[in-house]
């Protein structure tokens, strides 16, 4: 609060509408951070060691999300610039993360799936996500037909609701031209649309725009228990503006079932706490899945585009700190050129990821890999920068860019050929999935 305080005061003293920009993320992110440390020390919160580490880990994450929105437009000496930024609250968050991880661990209490959804989904969100015809609480309808004509006039009505149970917006179909922002104090939302490519909610923010990455998002989420059925959400802003958003999730215990991300770089923001993907698409070039969030993709199709630079990397995940219970797990998916690849993928090198940051982690796991993944597999991100202390594995993958022969030779890389290894990975364990996931009623794997 201290540091949140001094943050405050700098309001003023930003120069440029790039500045101004980077710090508002600043002033919402230690917001968040406090709250989620409240979270854990809250006794009227039910707070396990999971729990613990993952709300940690997010407040960390957050705080990494501030520094990287100066980044974002080339602003390195926001310190000297802004001595008030400086503080030690996140050597603070890697005390407490290292002194919490004994309890944290998730594969001591492996979690089941029912119906295919990970255990953390409640019974009457299972059956809203398996439903063919879901009761909704109001309708968005551009024609008129329905409560409002916009998402975010239905978001702004949902604020005013009273308590905290789910929530069902349904969106009709068609082109959304909006930028949506879903809060904190809105749990428990779900968006509800007719389908992919039928209910499209669509912008153009980007980093050359004007946004920072976490800006740019066209939707954000951060209220828990946020779930996404049969949408499509897209960024247009196209490859050559760089970092450009279709969906950020910093919903803890959020799912998203039959959905497509469409864009270039960054596509899709899994930036932090437990989220759950199954049965969508998403579409990109440059680390086009991201974050830190711990994050399983199940039964999805990735889909590389056409890059401007001829280099593709599918995921880039964000993981600072060794005890953080973060990372990018892909599981019985597919990844396979888009269209517009296909006639050139010859000329495109396509690789399963890069360490954006010292510990990223990724694995995939039985997921069929096409012939246009690099036979190395991963790429460097600068030099040498955390090729030790990363963590990227692949178990029992299929396909022609599946085979491991000659992948990268770093320390940090594995070829998985334990089951027990791998099922660490797996929704049970990696997300607690069977504690959350069956009420949503999305269907999931638990283990391998």
């Amino acid at each position: 609060m201290h540091a949140q305080n001094n943050l405050h005061q700098l309001g003023p003293k930003c120069r440029t509408d790039r500045e101004k920009a980077a710090w508002s993320d600043c002033v919402d992110l230690y917001e968040e951070t406090i709250h989620r440390i409240n979270n854990t020390v809250d006794p009227t919160i039910k707070c396990t060691p999971a729990d613990a580490q993952t709300w940690l880990s997010t407040a960390l994450t957050n705080l990494e999300t501030c520094k990287a929105g100066f980044l974002d437009f080339g602003i390195k000496d926001y310190y000297s610039v802004f001595p008030m930024m400086s503080n030690n609250v996140s050597l603070l968050l890697s005390n407490t993360l290292a002194l919490n991880k004994g309890g944290s661990n998730y594969s001591k209490s492996s979690t089941s799936y029912k119906e295919g959804f990970p255990s953390w989904v409640r019974p009457g969100d299972r059956k809203l996500l398996q439903s063919s015809n879901p009761q909704a609480n109001v309708v968005v309808a551009q024609d008129g037909s329905g409560n409002f004509r916009t998402v975010s006039a239905a978001i702004a009505a949902a604020e005013k609701r009273s308590g905290s149970g789910r929530y069902v917006i349904h969106v009709k179909q068609g082109t959304y031209n909006e930028n949506v922002d879903i809060g904190k104090k809105l749990k428990n939302i779900m968006l509800l649309g007719d389908g992919i490519g039928k209910t499209i909610i669509t912008g153009s923010r980007s980093v050359d725009g004007g946004s920072t990455t976490f800006k740019s998002a066209t939707v954000a989420v951060v209220g828990d228990g946020f779930i996404a059925r049969g949408i499509t959400f897209r960024n247009t802003a196209g490859a050559k503006n760089h970092q450009a958003v279709a969906l950020r999730s910093g919903s803890d215990l959020s799912v998203f079932y039959q959905c497509s991300f469409e864009g270039y770089q960054d596509t899709l923001y899994v930036h932090s706490q437990r989220q759950f993907y199954r049965d969508c698409d998403i579409y990109g070039t440059v680390d086009f899945i991201f974050g830190n969030a711990a994050v399983v993709l199940q039964n999805c199709n990735i889909y590389p585009r056409n890059p401007p630079n001829k280099t593709n990397t599918l995921t880039a995940q964000g993981r600072t700190d060794p005890n953080q219970n973060t990372g990018i797990s892909i599981h019985n998916s597919r990844v396979t050129a888009a269209p517009d690849l296909r006639p050139v993928q010859g000329s495109v090198k396509t690789y399963l990821g890069r360490p954006w940051q010292k510990y990223s982690r990724t694995v995939f796991m039985k997921t069929s890999l096409d012939s246009l993944i690099n036979p190395a597999g991963w790429m460097p991100w600068s030099g040498n920068f955390a090729l030790d202390t990363l963590y990227y594995g692949e178990y029992a993958n299929t396909g022609a860019g599946s085979s491991t022969a000659n992948r990268v030779k770093w320390k940090g890389y594995h070829v998985i050929t334990s089951a027990s290894v791998a099922a660490q990975f797996a929704p049970g364990n990696f997300i607690a999935a069977n504690s959350w996931l069956p009420a949503t009623n999305v269907p999931f794997t638990s283990g391998l």
